[in-house]
């Protein structure tokens, strides 16, 4: 890569994980470490619904999927914002007039502490096994970046992001997800633009989809 790109990198990084740092600071109370003392605006929280959705997978996996085996389950995406307008519609409400910290604070008041438990033992191990895929995937382009062994690069990564997320709390975690999300936005922005002026001559946008 030429110096540029890894000024470019290694600067989005770091800002990452400062801005994380800076933004999580304060958050010494349970109040403001998981609910970032309920003053989180829209704006933030819905680009970190957005960039949760779309991690690391979605831009290296699913474009071999694809290739691959084709476009079937962008049927999947399509679902998804009509899953997110009837979860605010009816389930954060709820929450919300709990007055809970979790969802599983809120199953523990609805049912009982084993339902509490099991939920919450469930949801550790799937989101474990789906962090260290999501992990994964970003590490092997890393990887070949850096030349580095592909256990180092995922150690490094994760690291990072347990820097600022421990430190700060759920604002960290909104916060850098904005950044993060606008980094992607600016990006996809930037290679559709490229791709459409790099396209050879005597081909048009719609004759290269």
């Amino acid at each position: 890569m030429r110096p540029l790109d890894w000024a470019v990198l290694a600067g989005s990084l770091v800002a990452v994980v400062l801005y994380g740092l800076w933004r999580g600071r304060g958050s010494d109370t349970t109040q403001k470490y998981l609910l970032a003392n309920r003053s989180m605006p829209w704006y933030a929280m819905a680009l970190s619904i957005m960039a949760t959705q779309a991690s690391a997978i979605t831009f290296i996996s699913t474009t071999g999927q694809g290739y691959a085996d084709g476009m079937r389950f962008v049927q999947l995406y399509l679902g998804l914002p009509v899953a997110m307008i009837l979860i605010c519609i009816f389930v954060v409400p709820r929450f919300h007039r709990a007055g809970v910290y979790t969802a599983y604070e809120y199953l523990e008041q609805r049912f009982d502490a084993k339902t509490r438990a099991l939920a919450s033992i469930v949801f550790l191990l799937l989101r474990g096994l789906s962090a260290g895929v999501a992990l994964s995937a970003p590490a092997i382009v890393l990887t070949v970046i850096f030349g580095w062994p592909h256990q180092i690069t995922s150690l490094v990564m994760s690291v990072l992001v347990v820097l600022y997320t421990v430190s700060g709390g759920i604002a960290a975690v909104t916060w850098t997800d904005f950044l993060q999300m606008l980094i992607m936005t600016v990006g996809l922005l930037a290679a559709l633009i490229t791709a459409i002026a790099l396209l050879p001559a005597g081909v048009g946008f719609g004759e290269a989809l």
